[in-house]
């Protein structure tokens, strides 16, 4: 069994060193990623290795909706042996032990370091270049350390998790986008109703935007990155031009400004507006109808002000776009050439 999706980067496919034992609906493996042998991959499950390596061990497991990915040119991200990864997680950009356990809706950022026998509770963020030190369970947002595990604690955590994966339900059929040429659409992507997707502007991987009632109105050059959904059940989404929204985002009725960029994990709820030029940093949330002032780094559970968008974060948000906008153009390609 392989994934339903495999494609290359800069000329680079991904390496099984055995067959899978299972690839679910809509599995995406992409670029210099390595795995080990008893690879179980779930239902929309993504691995992205394009700008930097990923390296994965013997029997890792990683749940529906979750996605690998790296920092391009920053960090790779390498995971040890017989790791289990839940169900619409993110491992970001760093490096993971043996005999780990990331529980559903865990979120690991770039350049952490997770030490061999580590459980990592469900909802948990894991921030950039934090260590999590052998022998105990983490939680919360930062992770931090709550209690010692063991060995045997952590292999039940995992067959927890395992069991409890299920299938997802079959989707209603997807409607066929017809977007200009300098759009990309990922194949596995899913998008229904009226849904507009400006110049440039790229769907990712197991992407699912679901216009119920509302419009999606997506600008130009904005990038939806992988396990990201979007649903409307009252005004619609309106995601402002060179915008980004991070791996596994989940929006509802909403409006998100110009030059934006709603970090990985982030739940943004019905009502909120996001001004131009805002930074929302990875795992926040926000509350009904708040509003986030331009100008401005938020962050939080729910989001406050952290400080402000200085320059070096401005470049850095202007660089993903760009990024964005040739992955689009390659992703294209790419995909136009796979069987």
């Amino acid at each position: 069994m392989t994934p339903e999706l495999i494609l290359p980067h800069d000329g680079v496919l991904p390496v099984f060193s055995a067959r899978p034992v299972w690839c679910g609906r809509a599995s995406t493996v992409i670029g210099d990623a390595t795995l080990g042998a008893q690879a179980w991959l779930g239902d929309h499950s993504v691995i992205r290795a394009d700008g930097n390596r990923v390296t994965i061990g013997e029997r890792f497991w990683l749940g529906h909706r979750s996605t690998v990915h790296i920092a391009t040119h920053t960090y790779p991200t390498e995971v040890g042996d017989r790791v289990t990864v839940g169900r619409n997680a993110v491992v970001h950009a760093c490096t993971v032990g043996s005999d780990v356990v990331i529980e559903d809706d865990v979120i690991v950022l770039d350049g952490a370091r997770v030490e061999d026998g580590v459980l990592i509770e469900a909802g948990a963020t894991v921030f950039p270049r934090a260590h999590l030190a052998t022998g105990f369970a983490y939680a919360g947002s930062p992770a931090k350390p709550v209690r010692p595990v063991s060995g045997p604690e952590i292999a039940e955590r995992a067959e927890r998790l395992r069991e409890a994966s299920g299938d997802l339900p079959p989707a209603p059929p997807a409607d066929e986008p017809l977007p200009e040429p300098s759009v990309f659409v990922a194949r596995t992507a899913r998008l229904r109703g009226r849904i507009a997707l400006g110049a440039g502007s790229t769907i990712l991987f197991s992407c699912d935007l679901q216009a119920e009632v509302g419009p999606i109105v997506v600008g130009a050059n904005t990038n939806i990155q992988d396990n990201s959904v979007i649903r409307t059940r009252g005004e619609g989404v309106v995601l402002g031009r060179d915008t980004t929204i991070g791996h596994n985002v989940r929006l509802s009725d909403c409006r998100i400004g110009a030059r934006s960029l709603i970090g990985i994990g982030c739940v943004v709820a019905p009502g909120t507006v996001v001004a131009d030029d805002v930074l929302l940093a990875a795992g926040a949330t926000t509350d009904p109808g708040q509003l986030l002032e331009g100008g401005h780094l938020w962050g939080g559970r729910p989001a406050r002000i952290l400080g402000p968008l200085d320059a070096d974060k401005r470049t850095m948000m202007a660089r993903v776009v760009e990024g964005y906008v040739a992955h689009g153009r390659a992703y294209r390609e790419a995909q136009d050439a796979a069987p």
